[in-house]
């Protein structure tokens, strides 16, 4: 078994008290700062420990939440996300993982359960802003008064997640009301591609073809030369991005990994990586598990996307080609 740092206090998790967390990473240093970064967040330590401690025989009940680093997973790593990811589903858990661009393919393929927070070369800031986003999820959290020094802090560690926040909290309908995330890439009956018949009765439309991908290509080649010449932030629509691309592998029947889905988005993996649990989550796309190796998945449109980009691209008709 790993070393553990830190027992676990059954009064201090007790019903109603703060939520709890346990923190799993290699380094000591990061273990460190983890946990006070987690302590400063209200949360109480129920257990620290390196990556072996989670492959125990006697494992020690998790915490709300679950804080792990793996930069570059083995084998004995990757067994030990598949078992926590399970571990999670039981206990209710809320996982935030963190890894770099060469360890993302295995442990996205790993933790197939738990719905995790996925973090790639996370700043400190960026699992501030994971804890942030884990805790909302909590049930009964407490929370604590904050000095005006936390707020400011707080403030500029959220500045990221915010402006992703405004921009589908802004789509309200017609009559001012806001809708949901999951709202935000809704799509109507008539742009669904059902037409409605007197006596209410819907009948389904066929789904033109997809476009030529040579075409697709053509249009993302043009909005990526925009960042030859301005800040790329100004143009940045990961979820546009991602569709257009993975249209095109649909046609061209290639699959498309997360690290390659994270790159065509254009901006930074973890943000992706949001994306990509989102659109997920609103019916967009879908994971497929790599039938030779269940360490790896890939991701692809499903086939509300897959009509909803069809209609679109055939609205546009041959006026697409004379756009780019």
């Amino acid at each position: 078994m790993g070393h553990v740092d830190f027992a676990y206090d059954t009064l201090a998790v007790a019903v109603g008290a703060a939520p709890s967390v346990s923190i799993f990473a290699d380094r000591d240093d990061l273990r460190e700062q983890m946990r006070e970064d987690a302590e400063a967040a209200g949360m109480i330590l129920r257990e620290a420990g390196d990556m072996e401690t989670l492959l125990g025989d006697n494992p020690r009940p998790l915490g709300d939440a679950v804080l792990i680093d793996c930069p570059a997973p083995d084998g004995a790593t990757l067994a030990a996300l598949s078992r926590i990811d399970e571990r999670a589903v039981n206990a209710g858990a809320h996982l935030v993982v963190s890894t770099t661009m060469g360890g993302l393919e295995e442990v996205f393929g790993c933790l197939t359960q738990s719905d995790p927070l996925i973090l790639v070369n996370a700043s400190r800031a960026d699992r501030a802003i994971a804890m942030g986003q884990m805790l909302a999820q909590v049930p009964n959290m407490r929370v604590r008064e904050l000095s005006d020094e936390d707020r400011l802090s707080l403030l500029r560690l959220t500045e990221q997640v915010n402006s992703l926040a405004e921009k589908l909290e802004r789509l309200g309908d017609d009559d001012g009301q806001v809708r949901s995330p999951a709202l935000a890439f809704r799509f109507e009956e008539q742009a669904g591609g059902t037409l409605r018949q007197p006596g209410d009765r819907l009948v389904k439309s066929a789904r033109p073809p997809l476009p030529d991908p040579r075409l697709i290509r053509r249009i993302i080649h043009q909005r990526q030369l925009r960042a030859r010449f301005f800040d790329g932030d100004l143009f940045a629509d990961p979820a546009w991005d991602m569709l257009l691309d993975l249209t095109a592998a649909q046609v061209e029947h290639t699959r498309v990994s997360v690290t390659s889905l994270c790159i065509a988005s254009g901006v930074p993996p973890t943000t992706a990586l949001r994306w990509i649990s989102q659109m997920t989550d609103a019916g967009l796309l879908q994971r497929v598990e790599d039938e030779t190796d269940r360490r790896r998945a890939f991701i692809q449109l499903t086939d509300k996307a897959m009509d909803a980009m069809a209609r679109y691209f055939d609205e546009m008709g041959k006026s697409a080609a004379a756009l780019v």
